[in-house]
């Protein structure tokens, strides 16, 4: 049974950053794809960014240069460091497992003066 379990969201300002962590267990992590989805209030969820099990990256276009996706496969911990933080980038982010298609519970990111 794969779960994944996200963390440090928050309200921050804009122009500023933050840092999701997704713990994973239940899964030979090393060899899964993963990615970061979020959904804003009223809108689909969408994908934000998705590495490979070798660590190639893949980003939207409205989070280019700004957001990184990363992963520790010792670890078995996927992360998201997001600079330079915009209003629209305000919603709730999950992690996603694509081989298992598990889905973490969420964590809010708000950004807001």
């Amino acid at each position: 049974q794969v779960q994944l379990v996200e963390s440090g969201g928050g309200l921050v300002q804009p122009g500023g950053s933050l840092r999701l962590s997704c713990a994973a267990s239940g899964s030979i992590f090393s060899i899964n794809a993963m990615g970061w989805y979020r959904q804003a209030p009223g809108k689909q969820r969408e994908s934000v960014a998705t590495v490979s099990s070798g660590g190639s990256p893949y980003y939207t276009d409205s989070v280019k240069g700004r957001f990184t996706i990363s992963r520790d496969n010792a670890r078995n911990t996927l992360f998201l460091q997001m600079n330079s933080l915009k209003p629209e980038d305000t919603a709730v982010y999950y992690c996603y497992d694509l081989h298992s298609r598990t889905w973490g519970q969420g964590t809010q990111v708000t950004v807001s003066s």
